[in-house]
């Protein structure tokens, strides 16, 4: 019977950038320690994972802007460093929340 050869993984790059390459070398140092009860843990970060990632359907809105309102939320989301919809309800939540502050630009 023959013997099939496994090619091994090349540990450089291409294939891992530096944190990956950075975790590989943890590992291999013996950094890191085993998680008691694996499948415990492991189902319990799914079932998390999954209800982070579910959306309510009451959670959703459509909503009709003018392009110019829409664009200069881009415009400040981009600045911020978020997608323009987190802006755009992070500025509605602080609204009903009664924690939007007036902007002092201009006066």
């Amino acid at each position: 019977m023959k013997t099939k050869r496994v090619k091994k993984v090349q540990l450089n790059p291409p294939y891992f950038d530096d944190e990956e390459r950075d975790i590989i070398e943890a590992y291999k140092r013996g950094e890191f320690k085993p998680v008691p009860n694996q499948k415990e843990m492991r189902e319990a970060l799914q079932r998390a994972a999954a209800n982070h990632m579910r959306k309510k359907k009451e959670a959703r809105v459509n909503l009709r802007m003018s392009e110019f309102d829409i664009d200069q939320f881009k415009k400040i989301a981009e600045e911020e460093g978020l997608p323009y919809q987190t802006l755009i309800s992070s500025v509605l939540h602080k609204f009903i929340t009664g924690r939007l502050v007036e902007s002092r630009k201009g006066k």
